[in-house]
């Protein structure tokens, strides 16, 4: 499982660089792919609508975002899903930071850019294991208006602590940090809604790429 190089330069804010900049990172992309590859896990669940509220029982979750309610409108199962590329990066990371800043800023976005290729790979699993159902585009709390708050129950439900080695902290956020959490709906009807775009982002006014005049990608 690889990267997209156009998806590092995104995350690089470099998406016209130089052939010379395009070699580097592809190199250090092609390094960080040799080391480590994402892990990732899954929980289909149903999805109940009472009285106009969306819940997930099984992981005791109620979806009150609008983001979530347009998403899902037309879905009966929703998926749970985790993907990390571990510690490991972690340490591949630190030890880069201590050679070459440089080549870590590189290394830092081709890490977010692959642990986004095994939330693809997930996808793609899930779209063989269930032929003729639709998945909807997927999601994560902190995009929209799905809360941070939704994590521990997500996490707790997908056991990501023994099986990925993920910790939350006291501020629901993701260690090791190249760690992704996301919801997709299951339908039996083509799912056309998009969700992507940074009107949708809660890091909108924060982010430095958005203030830039650019965007991620996503």
């Amino acid at each position: 499982m690889k990267a997209d190089l156009n998806e590092i330069l995104r995350y690089l804010g470099a998406e016209q660089a130089s052939e010379e900049l395009r070699l580097k990172v592809a190199a250090v992309s092609d390094r960080l792919t040799e080391a480590i590859q994402p892990r990732f896990t899954y929980k289909v669940c149903p999805l109940l609508l009472e009285n106009g509220q969306l819940s997930i029982p099984m992981a005791e979750i109620t979806l009150k975002s609008r983001t979530a309610k347009r998403m899902l409108a037309q879905c009966d199962q929703v998926i749970l899903l985790a993907c990390t590329l571990g510690a490991a990066f972690e340490t591949m990371l630190r030890a880069e930071q201590a050679r070459d800043m440089g080549n870590a800023a590189i290394l830092n976005a081709c890490g977010s850019a692959l642990v986004e290729a095994g939330c693809d790979a997930a996808e793609q699993e899930l779209k063989a294991r269930f032929p003729g159902r639709f998945l909807t585009d997927r999601f994560s709390p902190g995009y929209g208006d799905l809360p941070l708050s939704l994590q521990p129950a997500i996490c707790s439900t997908l056991d990501v602590q023994r099986r990925l080695g993920i910790y939350l902290t006291d501020s629901c956020l993701m260690i090791p940090s190249k760690s992704v959490t996301a919801l997709i709906g299951l339908s039996d009807t083509p799912q056309m809604a998009r969700i992507r775009g940074c009107a949708y982002c809660s890091m909108q006014k924060t982010c430095t790429l958005h203030k830039g005049g650019k965007h991620c990608g996503i």
